[in-house]
């Protein structure tokens, strides 16, 4: 176990090197700090393209995870949410200026004074911010959320990213109870969430996908159908019929308008997917004639994790995870990027 101010953590060190083993001093004490010992960290796509580099160049060493599951070890003064023994845990953002228009309107996540995300970023006194590939962690303590106690710590961890980021978008989106039909694109790590969610919110889910391999999954999840994007009939079949589209992953083939042909008029498209490629142009009238809107989301806020989380405990939503022992992280990695995980792999200390 490292000293009370510095944490054993598997870090990141060149793009294309495996992660090494290494004591890194966390972020500078004060009274809005949290200290959780990490019992599992999930390992996300996020982490697969910080060390890649794939949204730009990484300050290394980087210790990347940021679905964090963990017990709390000490607090601040200024903490008010969780006590010292408590089971809490921390998503892909840590800080924010808690100055700025969104953050007083409890927008948190897309903060426009400062945000800290939980690895790969600075703190105001810019010490580095690390992640869950750890022993260790620390942080503000309005990112810290306390886990339900009906739902294990290895079970919580990738409600931290991969929950929020389909969550709250969902939550959002006027899902109506018995009338909304929503189309889930991407039937992975993210996908198997906005199943399960838009599911546990009343609607009718309908799996896209890009040939007939995750059929029988989706129907295990609680899909109601299943639109192979490459069968005719399956697009004929559901032609106009989605009043929202969650996209959580496609291919750089991706088109607007094979999926704009899904939807009703006034549908939503919710992207939450965030490739290394740029989305392609569309022709303005495939937007007009239904009026569909696009949007965007990226994690949660604050509320909206506490909300997800009671949520999940009410309705007993559980991700399907495979782990792996925090030593094993380099394994873990390769069969990450092997497209292996079905659907969320968990590192455990």
């Amino acid at each position: 176990m490292s000293a009370e101010n510095t944490t054993t953590a598997w870090a990141g060190v060149a793009n294309g090197k495996p992660l090494t083993k290494m004591e890194l001093t966390l972020k500078q004490w004060d009274d809005d700090s949290v200290n959780l010992d990490v019992t599992h960290c999930g390992i996300c796509g996020s982490d697969v393209h910080t060390l890649d580099e794939g949204w730009g160049p990484t300050d290394f060493p980087c210790v990347v995870g940021h679905e964090i599951a963990g017990v709390v070890t000490k607090v601040g003064k200024n903490v008010t949410n969780v006590k010292v023994g408590d089971r809490a845990g921390v998503g892909a953002q840590s800080g924010a200026c808690h100055k700025c228009e969104m953050c007083l309107d409890g927008q948190e996540n897309v903060c426009q004074g400062g945000i800290v995300y939980t690895y790969s970023s600075k703190w105001p006194s810019g010490d580095k911010s690390l992640g869950g590939y750890a022993d260790k962690w620390r942080g503000d303590y309005r990112f810290v959320f306390k886990i339900p106690d009906n739902i294990t710590n290895e079970i919580a961890a990738t409600f931290f990213c991969a929950g929020i980021t389909t969550f709250a978008p969902l939550s959002r989106a006027n899902i109506i109870p018995g009338k909304s039909v929503v189309g889930i694109m991407g039937i992975g790590g993210l996908g198997h969430f906005g199943v399960q969610f838009a599911k546990g919110m009343g609607a009718k889910v309908v799996a896209i996908s890009q040939s007939e391999r995750k059929r029988d999954v989706a129907k295990e999840l609680g899909c109601d159908d299943y639109i192979n994007a490459q069968n005719k009939e399956d697009m004929e079949k559901h032609d106009s019929t989605l009043t929202h589209i969650l996209c959580t992953g496609n291919g750089p083939d991706f088109q607007w308008r094979t999926y704009f042909a899904l939807m009703k008029p006034n549908g939503h498209f919710i992207n939450v997917s965030a490739p290394d490629w740029d989305f392609p142009g569309m022709n303005a009238f495939d937007l007009l004639s239904k009026q569909i809107h696009i949007s965007g989301s990226g994690i949660g806020a604050p509320k909206e994790m506490e909300k997800m989380l009671q949520f999940a405990a009410d309705k007993n939503i559980k991700p399907w995870i495979q782990k792996y022992k925090m030593d094993d992280v380099n394994q873990a990695i390769k069969d990450f990027r092997a497209g292996k995980p079905r659907f969320r792999y968990v590192l455990v200390n």
